[in-house]
């Protein structure tokens, strides 16, 4: 398997030559998708125009059909299992840097609370909907064949519409919030961007509450409040996350790869997979390049 670190490398595995920070497709029949496990390191929107396609999102099994999509965060870890022949969808890539470099706010995306596990949503919206944010998406990919001196602008306002589309329609059920529960929600996305940067060397919990200067105690509190799970849990899942990329790489050793997650050993490193994800390494691995 190939951890695609970027955009460009993702776009590479399609044939795609492209140096922008942003990348959106014309809805074309792709005739080839990755058969391991990768990681998705930009944000990602995809809307299925028809077919189907079932896939694993950070281990987990899903069904997208006519009319749904998936928007997802950075370090999302994606395989897809069965796609139909019908199956087409428009896609919409970027990187963060890209949308926030004339915002002021860099938890501007965060605040959108786009992602209702976490670092990804699958929304099944009324057919309008979904007319509405593909007509969005059309004028996106004219606009972003021009040229121009502010064409990025242009480019990076279409997709700031297309965000508060989204968000408009994950949140159509969500209560208002409070301030309480904004105060909450950004400090569980502090945590986990330092989760994302620190896990595969800093597993105790201390560490992330001293880093956002609260006590370890309001830390577990924040945390359960946005997702029911404690610190150490979304510090494991960010660390299986990790293996799972790695597994997939037949260039690397159990060994180095239980040292590149922290682990001191490969028995170590064997016991906290097989409790996630109920079978070792090897077996993982071995399930992969079937």
């Amino acid at each position: 398997m190939k951890a695609y670190e970027s955009l460009q490398e993702t776009l590479s595995f399609y044939g795609v030559k492209y140096n922008k920070p942003y990348y959106i497709s014309s809805g074309n029949p792709i005739f080839e998708f990755p058969k391991e496990a990768f990681r998705m390191d930009f944000y990602a929107f995809c809307i299925c125009l028809s077919g189907k396609i079932d896939l694993e999102i950070d281990n987990r099994h899903y069904c997208i059909g006519l009319n749904n999509f998936l928007v997802s965060a950075p370090a999302t870890i994606i395989r897809f299992v069965h796609i139909s022949k019908d199956f087409r969808m428009k896609l919409l890539f970027f990187e963060k840097n890209f949308l926030l470099k004339n915002i002021s706010n860099p938890f501007f995306i965060e605040k959108l609370s786009l992602f209702r596990n976490r670092a990804f949503s699958i929304v099944a919206p009324e057919a309008e909907s979904s007319l509405r944010l593909l007509t969005l998406l059309d004028y996106l990919h004219k606009q972003a064949g021009r040229q121009g001196k502010f064409i990025e602008d242009i480019v990076r306002t279409i997709i700031i519409n297309i965000l508060l589309e989204i968000a408009t329609l994950v949140n159509t059920q969500r209560a208002e919030k409070t301030d309480d529960t904004e105060e909450t929600n950004n400090l569980f996305f502090k945590f986990t961007k330092l989760v994302q940067e620190n896990a595969t060397f800093r597993k105790d919990v201390q560490f992330y509450a001293d880093k956002l200067f609260i006590t370890n105690k309001y830390l577990i509190t924040v945390v359960k409040k946005a997702t029911g799970k404690t610190p150490h849990e979304i510090i494991d899942e960010n660390l299986l996350k990790e293996a799972c990329v790695l597994l997939g790489n037949p260039e690397k050793t159990i060994f180095q790869i239980a040292l590149d997650t922290g682990f001191s050993s490969t028995s170590s490193f064997g016991r906290f997979f097989k409790k996630y994800a109920a079978i070792s390494p090897q077996e993982y691995r071995k399930q992969q390049s079937l």
